[in-house]
């Protein structure tokens, strides 16, 4: 899993059949106080995020297990919408 915040949508017009009516967002990597990683991932929205919203990406076989993906050819799926980040610093 990685933590993503949404920056724009991907629209498609020619794609495989079953990819209709699924919303492609894209998503960029994040490091837990925020900051951007590298790189950038297309990926299937399950869950409604919306534009700067921070999520939760999975990717591979755990994508295709996703509400809605079954037998689909989806590589990364948001699953969840992130409220809040709490990180417990070693004493």
């Amino acid at each position: 899993m990685i933590i993503g915040r949404i920056l724009g949508t991907v629209v498609s017009t020619q794609k495989d059949e079953r990819l209709q009516g699924k919303k492609l967002l894209i998503v960029k990597p994040i490091n837990l106080d925020g900051s951007d990683q590298s790189g950038y991932v297309v990926a299937v929205d399950t869950v409604g995020a919306g534009f700067h919203e921070k999520v939760i990406v999975v990717g591979g076989s755990s994508a295709r297990l996703a509400e809605g993906n079954k037998d689909c050819p989806v590589d990364s799926a948001i699953i969840g919408v992130i409220d809040t980040i709490d990180v417990i610093q070693p004493q």
